[in-house]
């Protein structure tokens, strides 16, 4: 834990009788509970000072206030921080000392004014601000509600439908648009933002500019009656959108609350709110991918040695096909230079053809310009020989996952690229020794596991192998960085970290149904704990042929823990590959809708017959909690195995990986945070039990077994544990 002992505000007053409070602590002048206090204290002196008609507050070095100090949250639910007096900063301090002042404030915003920073500036009498100032409440994506009277001024400046938009969706808006809506005053330059600021607040003391308390305005808010309406449509969409979250439905009843019987009773709910939804299992979960996602850079032996990154200007991508042009895309778009090569002129012109498709996509969501459109397709050049490959910096392979075809590209690739040249695998699978196996440049190679749409999904899975050196990887991550991946750094093995930890995800649900479960119930299960599809549906959607070829690998190289079921080969001998047959678990209409078949009964009756597994009766009622632990344990048992063997650094970073791989619920926070919540000695004893009944395939690891005899927390560090 930080600690909270930091960050203060200054005063200065000048001839003009404007006293100027700067919030200063680094790095985004964050609102810890002293720069709280240290505001209050330097309010209270200039309301007491003579020579001060009014007040300016501002942030130091081009940043108003990123917020709250997050830091402070885990000492808040864990006790070691003493939490402030209800109401102390909503009430005392914005609402009854610096909104109540006698001596007008103005916000001059720069930067940033995010969560309690735009909760400050709302609460001053104007607010003026630089054009590239970004202003929101986005607290919700950290499982808390706006907590320093923001549900009830931002309504009240921007209208009640906005403000709701704003808050549930964590949206912040630009300068310009904030003083379309009248959350700001006036848009300046930024080398005039101060003088501006103190000229408006001696204005509204001469009563040339109106002195607003924001709390008490009315003119924004539309009748009860309609107000009601709104919150009830909000509600609604909430409970659709994110069904298993609270803290949406407080944060509307907080806004509901101000509305129906005035802003300083709202402001008491919000108060109230806050402290419940601040020791909520959600809010802990989502402070914790907060920050493992800053952490996962972090890494012994890489990330402390002083390195810089290399430049890299020009990047080859081998292979179009749907990996490939994606990450060809990915690259454009963060202005990289690319090759993109294919093995002949028409597997050539697809590619350019996917990469143009997912630009173009762009520009039709109004995401992109049609002028940006053309300058970013201009950095991509086709090829299909390797002529042009003499200055490329990185090289990222995308070509199909055949060892031998890999093995061949990366000696060609050794012959035409010049010595400094990264030479990266996207393989999802296939060890990199392997594929460096015919090449004399191991140090080079790594891999850059990049997740399918590659420029829509937000994880890199950058692979590290014992001979892959530390500037390769800082260069790779500084990438990752630049096209706007959270990158985790992993050992190589069979899967890397996601695949492998997430192996027995299908493998699960296939040993449930041969035993007498629904797939269908099994999907509807999975998708109501908060994962975006459940395991036949995704097995439909990857397609057969991949699920086949990745799980044979993991039944090859671990043989004791894997369950090999012959449901899906039976169905691809009638020519069913999942949804780009439009027949799989599911039947696809031209929509991409899925829905049931009643075919599907007789491949699990023939495959059981195979199998020789039988129908459990307990399996044909199981709750959905039962259902998601069967599933789930098993995951979390392999991603034990991943940080035993040192495949990861920490278990933080397959938290991030599970996120934002395989999309688990962030609001759980990652799979060992989720299953901590449960408890090692819970685990240990469901896997044991199951694995009496089912076999091996749910035997606890040694990992597991030794947290769980101690009672220890999966995800504490390993004592003496070589890292990656």
């Amino acid at each position: 834990m930080a600690s909270t002992t930091k960050g203060t505000t200054t005063i200065e007053v000048a001839a003009d009788g404007v006293a100027v409070i700067t919030i200063i602590n680094p790095p985004v002048n964050s609102l810890s509970l002293d720069v709280l206090k240290s505001l209050k204290q330097r309010f209270d002196e200039a309301l007491r000072r003579v020579d001060v008609k009014a007040i300016v507050v501002t942030g130091a070095k081009g940043k108003f206030s990123g917020g709250f100090d997050i830091t402070v949250f885990g000492g808040l639910q864990e006790g070691k921080v003493e939490a402030p007096k209800r109401g102390f900063v909503a009430v005392e301090i914005l609402t009854d000392t610096l909104e109540a002042a006698r001596k007008p404030s103005v916000a001059a915003i720069d930067g940033l004014a995010l969560g309690g920073g735009l909760e400050v500036a709302m609460a001053c009498h104007a607010r003026i601000s630089t054009s590239n100032a970004q202003l929101g409440l986005p607290e919700l994506q950290l499982g808390v509600i706006p907590g320093f009277g923001g549900t009830q001024r931002l309504p009240r400046l921007v209208g009640l439908s906005k403000a709701l938009e704003m808050m549930l969706m964590s949206k912040s808006i630009k300068a310009v648009e904030a003083q379309s809506l009248g959350l700001v005053d006036a848009v300046v330059p930024a080398n005039e933002l101060l003088d501006s600021a103190r000229r408006w607040a001696l204005d509204i003391v001469e009563r040339r500019k109106p002195w607003v308390a924001s709390l008490y305005r009315t003119d924004k808010l539309v009748p009860l009656g309609e107000a009601r309406e709104i919150l009830k449509f909000a509600r609604v969409q909430t409970r659709k959108a994110a069904p298993n979250l609270k803290h949406p439905l407080i944060c509307i009843e907080a806004i509901e609350e101000g509305i129906v019987s005035g802003p300083r009773a709202g402001l008491w709910k919000e108060a109230d709110a806050f402290e419940e939804v601040i020791r909520s299992d959600t809010c802990k979960s989502l402070i914790h991918i907060f920050f493992a996602q800053r952490g996962t850079s972090k890494v012994p032996g890489v990330s402390d040695l002083g390195l810089k990154p290399r430049q890299v200007k020009k990047v080859a991508v081998l292979g179009g096909g749907l990996m490939g042009s994606g990450i060809a895309t990915a690259l454009i778009l963060s202005n990289y230079t690319v090759i993109l090569k294919e093995v002949n002129e028409k597997f050539l012109q697809a590619g350019i053809g996917r990469v143009k498709a997912n630009l173009q996509s762009r520009v039709k969501k109004g995401q992109m310009t049609r002028e940006k459109f053309e300058r970013t397709f201009s950095l991509l050049k086709g090829v299909t020989d390797y002529e042009s490959f003499g200055d490329v910096d990185l090289v990222i392979e995308a070509v199909i996952e055949n060892v031998s075809l890999k093995q061949q590209v990366f000696a060609e690739l050794e012959k035409h690229c010049p010595p400094h040249c990264i030479l990266a695998s996207n393989t999802s699978t296939i060890d990199l020794n392997v594929i460096g196996e015919k090449t004399q440049s191991r140090d080079r190679i790594v891999g850059a596991h990049f997740f399918s749409p590659a420029h829509v999904m937000p994880l890199l899975e950058i692979v590290r192998t014992e001979k892959t050196s530390p500037q390769v990887i800082v260069d790779v991550l500084d990438v990752g960085k630049n096209i706007k991946k959270t990158s985790v750094i992993v050992g190589n093995c069979t899967g890397f970290a996601v695949n492998r930890m997430f192996f027995p995800y299908s493998q699960a649900a296939l040993l449930l149904v041969e035993h007498g479960a629904d797939p269908y119930k099994i999907d509807r299960a999975i998708t109501n704990f908060g994962m975006p599809m459940g395991p036949f549906r995704l097995v439909d959607l990857v397609g057969f042929g991949v699920v086949v070829a990745s799980g044979g690998l993991f039944i090859q190289d671990f043989p004791d823990r894997t369950y090999k079921s012959m449901i899906i080969p039976l169905m691809q001998e009638d020519k069913r590959a999942g949804e780009s047959t439009q027949k799989g678990f599911y039947l696809y209409d031209d929509k991409r809708k899925a829905s049931p078949d009643p075919e599907l009964k007789k491949y699990i009756e023939k495959a059981r017959e195979i199998s020789g597994a039988s129908i459990d009766p307990k399996l044909s009622n199981l709750s959905e909690k039962d259902m998601v632990e069967m599933i789930f344990l098993p995951v979390v048992n392999e991603t034990c195995r991943v940080l035993a063997e040192g495949i990861a650094v920490k278990a933080a970073d397959l938290d991030i990986a599970s996120v934002m791989g395989m999309g688990f619920p962030p609001y759980r926070g990652g799979v060992m945070f989720w299953a901590d919540s449960l408890g090692s000695k819970y685990i240990y004893s469901r896997l044991e039990e199951w694995s009496n009944v089912y076999g091996g395939f749910f035997k606890p690891c040694s990992y597991m077994t030794e947290r769980a005899a101690r009672g220890a927390p999966l995800s504490s560090p390993l004592p003496g544990k070589s890292r990656l």
